[in-house]
């Protein structure tokens, strides 16, 4: 799974972790009207790949990496190497074998691990288990607003983590609540 870009540029040259009203180069068909929106649920990243689970990891710049990591992609931006390790058997990996257990149709694809477990469970799952990433699971039934100002007034009333576009070839986008200094 290749990194997803974030919308709006970030404020390089100050608060990093806030963007500003600029879109990312490459992501101008969002703010076109160009596909469908889905909710960016808060866990842990998952891939099933031939009836097999994977985590997603990220490897920093200088960090050693796995002889079990399989890259996907590089981040130019922040030299981070992002890619997929095997859930194995040690305590680690527990919860994900756990999720995966509670999942009744593996189907190849990207899931995101939610629940009691993960991430403090904002999502509030009353287990753990593996949420696929596809627009019908994750689908918004209105059409959030597609602009830096209505992103933002709209994602402030919003108990999400944030927005993932998909566009109809594949190009994916998303925006979350912390990019614009707002706490869920």
């Amino acid at each position: 799974m290749q990194k997803i870009p974030t919308m709006f540029e970030r404020d390089w040259n100050g608060d990093r972790s806030r963007v500003l009203n600029q879109v990312h180069p490459g992501c101008e068909w969002v703010v076109a009207g160009e596909g469908i929106a889905t909710q960016k649920i808060d866990g842990t990243c998952c891939l099933i790949r031939d009836g097999a689970l994977f985590k997603r990891q990220e490897i920093k710049q200088g960090q050693a990496i796995p002889t079990d990591f399989e890259e996907s992609g590089f981040d130019d931006e922040t030299g981070k190497r992002v890619g997929w390790r095997p859930i194995g058997d040690g305590p680690e990996d527990k919860w994900h074998r756990e999720g995966f257990a509670n999942l009744a149709d593996k189907a190849d694809g990207t899931y995101e691990l939610v629940g009691p477990h993960t991430q403090k469970n904002p999502e509030k799952y009353e287990q753990d288990i593996l949420v696929p990433h596809t627009v019908e699971t994750l689908g918004f039934s209105d059409n959030p607003p597609r602009n830096f100002d209505g992103l933002k007034a709209y994602l402030a009333e919003k108990d999400i983590e944030g927005i993932v576009f998909h566009h109809p070839d594949g190009r994916r986008a998303k925006i979350k609540k912390r990019d614009f200094g707002l706490k869920r």
